[in-house]
């Protein structure tokens, strides 16, 4: 497997590495202080997806993999305009909760014969493992994260450091809540939910994942919103 530098869960490294993927500047991630409902008022609107980034603990791990067993012996019919990607890249899920973020926003616009452009052409019509397995193989987008990997605040961690933090992207499709996670063999729908109630309705499933490990407080919370 492939291994590719860790993102730092920082809001302008993160706008900016959209930018240089393609994404028009209209739209930034920022930070979300918090839970509680005058924090989250206070975050711009329309919030297009939660970034969640959370510590990946033993009850994390357990859970997953009793959710995918689960999972695996239903035949849950997703949307086929939901764009999921698996991950098979070490380091690499800050840009997937990127991919997955701005590719379930169609009106997000994209510039054309950009590195994120390509990539959806290439992939819309793959499965979610052969998706991934494409971006394991693009050299071009490889270069944009490394050289992003790199901005920041805090000191640039050697390739082969132990990273024990995980991003994953909340969005909304024809109605529904989905948790999309590369490292999970299928999106995860949470009920239904609504462009103005996206963000509430993310914050309830973050705070089933705190509950599975209550003494843990590295938690971020980061939105993809209109630019300011």
């Amino acid at each position: 497997m492939d291994v590719w530098l860790p993102l730092e869960s920082n809001p302008e490294v993160l706008s900016n590495y959209m930018v240089k993927l393609g994404v028009s500047p209209l739209w930034s991630i920022v930070d979300i202080y918090g839970m509680d409902d005058e924090l989250l008022d206070m975050v711009p609107k329309p919030v297009k997806s939660l970034i969640f980034l959370f510590p990946c603990s033993n009850a994390h791990e357990e859970f997953r993999a009793k959710e995918d067993e689960e999972l695996k012996d239903k035949s849950i019919e997703h949307p086929k305009n939901l764009f999921f990607t698996r991950q098979f890249i070490h380091n690499a899920c800050g840009t997937i909760a990127l991919i997955h973020s701005v590719l379930n926003n169609p009106e997000i616009e994209i510039e054309k014969g950009s590195v994120l452009q390509k990539y959806f052409d290439d992939a819309k019509d793959l499965l979610p493992d052969a998706r991934g397995e494409l971006l394991n193989n693009n050299v071009e987008f490889k270069a944009t994260h490394e050289e992003n990997a790199q901005q920041g605040q805090t000191a640039t961690p050697n390739i082969n450091d132990a990273v024990y933090h995980h991003f994953v992207a909340f969005v909304h499709v024809d109605g529904t809540l989905y948790e999309l996670d590369g490292r999970k063999n299928f999106p995860i729908a949470h009920g239904p939910t609504t462009p103005d109630t996206l963000l509430k309705d993310s914050i309830k499933v973050c705070r089933k994942f705190i509950e599975l490990d209550p003494t843990e407080v590295r938690f971020t919370l980061l939105g993809l919103v209109p630019t300011q």
